[in-house]
């Protein structure tokens, strides 16, 4: 049977998807997208793969997709980030006959999509992108789709859209934003250049970017003309977004972890789902969000999550008539809802800091107390004093390690040649010298090599005068 292609393939294979959950990066596993499939979710996408590990571990294979078959959870498609159309289509035939589209990740505007040269940062190499879609589109037995970030022109992003539909795309997910527009400076999804992309090609079109709330999703539809709407950040505070419904926040979380006994994933997803669901509520309760970060079972994770219910239902039972939310939320804080991500200055205000002094901070930091001075700690040190309260992150008493006489680098502490071990060997080689502080023998192997070799000859040399005195005889 020949795969179906754009309009059949949406209405057909994904059976008209209007409401979407995005691939997301140890977030949408199987337990999550099940969760999801429940309140309202008609597409799911995995977390993003990459292609070359895909390609060559069979573990990563087996944790990521094969392991994880489940017949309600389909339609589904796979997401890869690579940069080499052998690569990608090896792998994407590896996952086809796991899902229903294999998607090539052209959206990430992470770091790590920049040193690793996939995601946005391919956006500029048009030729590559024509030929690894091409490929795709011509060796696999299901459609190939995209997922991309506009350009900050509008009719750039058209020809690009244009582009990947030529090269054999067949579904295309617009997120409104540039690949700059990330973290606090994400800001405002543009609805107008997916519009502009929706006119211009004749394939499905997904909007991603803005949605909050059901009401968005339909707005969205309206606004742009496009088949469905991915949601990502809101699906995560709001698992039960497109049914439109509010629920309470220990109703999703119980469900969910309900889902996960069944089907079981790395306790750091089920930890940071919890995170999301309770964002607001442990601000709350700092020292319940302290525990939920060090909880090293899921069985205490289940444990969290009820005291948190208790807590908010003490809460609910103490309301005065007419009390509103605090803070400024729509709901009270036991309540699923969006979570409007801070600005540059709002985010700078969160970590008590004004902003006037040396802009923006970069990174957001967490006060702290060590050793009778407050300093500010990222929250990477932060976690590494929670396990080990006596670390210190003074420079100065960082220990000072001697120099390598040759390059510089820390020298062995036992070393001869008072090097580093890559420039001891070398050095030890050339003069087939030993270092016992690196555990190099040369001299010593070198000696014992001529002393077997002497042996051999001692040994042999009888043997030939007994044959000697033979023939002399005869």
């Amino acid at each position: 049977m020949p795969k179906l292609r754009g309009e059949a393939f949406w209405r057909e294979t994904l059976r008209g998807a209007h409401y979407v959950v995005a691939p997301m990066v140890d977030q949408s596993e199987l337990a999550w997208r099940l969760l999801s499939r429940r309140h309202g979710a008609q597409l799911c996408y995995t977390p993003m793969l990459h292609a070359q590990v895909f390609l060559r571990d069979a573990n990563y294979r087996r944790e990521n997709l094969f392991g994880e078959a489940c017949p309600e959870d389909r339609p589904l498609i796979v997401q890869f980030c690579a940069n080499d159309p052998e690569v990608f289509v090896q792998a994407a035939l590896l996952a086809q006959d796991y899902c229903d589209a294999i998607d090539l990740n052209l959206g990430c505007p992470q770091m790590i999509a920049k040193r690793g040269h996939y995601g946005a940062f391919l956006q500029e190499e048009w030729d590559l992108l024509q030929r690894m879609i091409f490929l795709a589109n011509e060796k696999l037995s299901v459609p190939i789709t995209c997922k991309i970030r506009v350009f900050p022109d509008i009719d750039k992003t058209v020809k690009y859209a244009q582009m990947l539909e030529k090269a054999g795309c067949q579904l295309l997910t617009v997120h409104g934003r540039t690949k700059e527009q990330k973290g606090p400076l994400a800001g405002v999804a543009s609805w107008e250049h997916i519009q502009a992309v929706r006119k211009a090609v004749s394939i499905p079109v997904f909007a991603n970017g803005n949605i909050q709330c059901l009401r968005d999703v339909e707005e969205c539809i309206r606004k742009t003309g496009v088949h469905g709407v991915m949601s990502a950040e809101g699906n995560l505070h709001n698992p039960a977004l497109f049914e439109g419904r509010n629920p309470l926040v220990w109703e999703m979380a119980e469900e969910y972890l309900e889902i996960v006994q069944k089907h079981p994933c790395p306790l750091s997803y089920v930890r940071a789902h919890l995170f999301k669901l309770w964002h607001h509520t442990l601000q709350v309760y700092q020292q319940l969000r302290e525990e939920l970060a060090k909880v090293k079972t899921l069985e205490g994770i289940v444990d969290v999550n009820r005291e948190l219910k208790l807590r908010c239902q003490e809460e609910m039972a103490n309301q005065k008539e007419g009390e509103k939310p605090k803070e400024g939320l729509p709901f009270f804080h036991w309540i699923c809802q969006p979570y409007v991500r801070p600005g540059p200055k709002e985010r700078c205000k969160e970590n008590g800091d004004s902003g006037t002094e040396k802009g923006v901070r970069g990174k957001r930091a967490l006060e702290d107390e060590e050793d009778g001075n407050s300093e500010l700690l990222s929250k990477n040190k932060q976690k590494k004093k929670l396990r080990n309260p006596n670390k210190s992150f003074d420079p100065s008493l960082k220990p000072k390690y001697a120099k390598c006489d040759q390059c510089g680098n820390p020298k062995g502490n036992k070393c001869v040649f008072n090097m580093c071990r890559g420039c001891c060997k070398k050095r030890a080689f050339k003069e087939t010298a030993d270092c016992p502080g690196h555990g190099l023998l040369f001299k010593t192997k070198y000696e014992k090599s001529l002393l077997w070799q002497s042996n051999q000859r001692v040994t042999q040399s009888p043997e030939v005068t007994r044959r000697g005195d033979g023939a002399v005889g005869e």
